[in-house]
């Protein structure tokens, strides 16, 4: 999947945190690997389930300039669709058998919006901190193609020798939060076009 990059001053142990700490309950179990500045986090559901299939998903969290990196790995659905698949021929079967499987429906509903949560955690995090994919203070700026002289993002023309600065203004992808050059229409991170 196509990452996201969240520009802000927190690591990718902050945001761990936030995903342990919403993740590691019920059905669920989470364990972090790696270092301060690269790690992964692992939600999956705990081996002795007792309800609903098995699945996973891997979270890739990397220190980048002026914030991190985050990407999801493809979920698994092998233990999930067997659930699923499970649920569906019992209901062709007999139908009243659905009442005696609500709470392994209840978690594979869960485990379906598996990947739609841990976005949902991720963004509320960078919102919590006033941060997102806009460009950090530290990137915001317009340097001067004349004098490199860093202007204020805006800026009209360049403070130290008044070259027009119009052309040379930075932005961020509207959907991942990549740094675009001014001449890329499409985005090389998730490419899409640019709005």
């Amino acid at each position: 999947m196509t990452p996201r990059i969240y520009h802000g001053s927190f690591s990718p142990e902050d945001i761990a945190r936030d995903l342990i700490s919403y993740f590691h309950r019920g059905n669920y179990q989470v364990q972090r690997i790696g270092n301060p500045d690269n790690m992964a986090v692992q939600i999956a559901t705990r081996r002795n389930l007792t309800s609903g299939g098995a699945t996973a998903l891997t979270v890739s969290l990397q220190k980048v300039a002026d914030g991190v990196s985050v990407q999801l790995s493809n979920q698994a659905w092998f233990g999930l669709a067997a659930s699923l698949g499970m649920t569906a021929l019992s209901a062709l079967r007999n139908p009243w058998t659905l009442i005696g499987r609500m709470d392994d429906i209840a978690q594979d509903v869960e485990s379906l919006q598996l990947q739609e949560n841990v976005w949902q955690v991720v963004d509320s995090f960078a919102r919590q901190r006033g941060t997102g994919q806009e460009l950090s203070k530290r990137l915001a700026r317009t340097v001067c193609p004349y004098c490199l002289t860093a202007n204020p993002i805006a800026s009209a023309r360049c403070l130290a020798c008044g070259a027009p600065l119009g052309e040379n203004q930075p932005s961020t992808c509207a959907k991942c939060g990549f740094i675009l050059e001014k001449k890329e229409l499409i985005c090389p991170n998730c490419g899409q076009p640019r709005t």
